[in-house]
């Protein structure tokens, strides 16, 4: 009895540790809001100070010797500090859809990204991710210099039929190629050594995946009939609601390896999927893949899975920086503008999002995979050029995301007598 009352009694003051938690951490975001409130004020006052060459450069010297003298406790105010908040205020000034988002990122992770990236876009990419996945400033810095950027948007990833009919954003969930660079594997290593490498070294395996995997287990054990069956790694996605299983793979794709993986489906959602859960998918993780074989493979593959290869060194950031050139070289036509007439896709995109019009709304109806190059070449030159926008612009990966034509779109679509006339 003594011990049943013990135990309801820490049950109740855990509760308080929770209260205690959850005040602590709404402490610290409310510090770090007023505290990159802060350090953008005062780098609009030096910005303004500066460009009107009211101050000089070693003004900015005096003005950190002179916060030491007067405010000795005062931290992060040294000179090189405070030409960086000149920084941060200038980039982001012309961009208010993004200053919710600035005070939610720590001041020492803003910093990594000032440095480390050179576009606006590259530098919005890793804002949100960071807020989505509240990375630390060491799991921002590795992403940074694996070139998470650039991967994402050069990613293909190749998937069947069912599996983009169930998850129509699965392809924003996984990438065709991912880096396990942390495992320390052998030179000559095996897929036992792959698969012990991953679940040693999980929260980094998680990091490159996402952090809305949840690890199940390894070797996870199926028994169909009077056989027994082994999944390499089982996951929990928390965003599709499904199990994941993972084959590793320490060769090149062969298509018959889809065979095994789909037993092994059927088996998870028959014995192991629980009802209010979505169907399971499977990921082929393999060393390298010939796209083509991949595409053939996966078109009447009947069950959701796809195939992902892994590096396990860093792939060099220039070259991916030079594919990712390269890649909107190709996939991005130039900006429409008034005077030039519309293809037949955009104008079909445009006529079409007069009521807005999810992602996979706008390919169905042109009969196109919902892929993310066919989103670069008919979609995004529309919202560069300002012919389409988002109806939920602070967050452009939400599952519930819209496109709607802008007047301007609306501008440019021909008049139903033009129309005729052309026919």
């Amino acid at each position: 009895m003594e011990e049943k009352k013990d135990r309801t009694l820490e049950k109740q003051f855990k509760q308080i540790i929770r209260l205690i938690q959850k005040a602590r951490g709404n402490a610290f975001k409310k510090l770090t809001a007023e505290l990159i409130e802060l350090y953008w004020q005062a780098g609009e006052y030096v910005s303004q100070k500066v460009s009107r060459k009211v101050w000089e450069k070693d003004t900015v010297q005096q003005l950190a010797g002179y916060l030491q003298q007067e405010l000795p406790d005062l931290k992060g105010f040294s000179a090189r500090n405070i030409w960086r908040m000149k920084q941060f205020y200038e980039t982001y000034k012309d961009f208010p859809q993004l200053h919710p988002l600035l005070q939610e990122i720590p001041w020492s992770s803003h910093l990594h990204i000032l440095s480390k990236t050179k576009t606006m876009e590259e530098k919005e990419f890793y804002l949100r991710l960071t807020d989505k996945e509240k990375y630390t400033v060491r799991e921002l810095e590795r992403q940074i210099d694996s070139g998470y950027y650039e991967r994402c948007m050069i990613s293909d990833v190749k998937v069947s039929p069912p599996a983009r009919e169930i998850y129509p954003d699965i392809t924003s969930v996984f990438r065709d190629t991912y880096i396990l660079d942390v495992l320390n594997l052998p030179q000559d290593f095996s897929e036992k050594d792959l698969q012990k490498g991953i679940t040693h070294n999980l929260k980094s395996f998680i990091l490159e995946f996402g952090r809305d995997f949840a690890f199940v287990g390894e070797e996870y054990r199926l028994q169909v009939g009077t056989h027994d069956y082994f999944v390499d790694l089982l996951f929990f996605h928390r965003d599709l609601r499904c199990l994941v299983a993972f084959e590793l793979k320490i060769d090149d794709f062969k298509p018959d390896y889809l065979g095994q993986l789909n037993f092994y489906l059927e088996a998870l959602d028959r014995d192991v999927k629980k009802p209010h859960e979505n169907p399971s998918v499977g990921v082929i993780l393999c060393k390298s893949k010939d796209t083509e074989v991949v595409e053939y493979a996966l078109s009447r593959n009947l069950s959701p899975a796809l195939v992902a290869e892994y590096q396990t060194k860093l792939i060099d950031k220039k070259i991916l920086q030079r594919k990712l050139h390269e890649f909107f070289e190709l996939s991005s036509p130039p900006a429409l503008t008034c005077s030039e007439s519309l293809g037949e896709e955009a104008t079909q995109i445009l006529r079409l999002c007069m009521e807005p019009k999810k992602r996979s709304e706008i390919f169905a109806a042109l009969k196109l995979a919902n892929q993310t190059k066919n989103f670069k070449l008919h979609i995004q030159p529309l919202l560069e050029s300002g012919y389409l926008e988002l109806t939920i612009p602070d967050k452009p990966r939400s599952k519930n995301q819209k496109y709607q034509t802008t007047r301007t779109g609306m501008e440019l679509l021909p008049s139903p007598a033009d129309a005729k006339e052309s026919q």
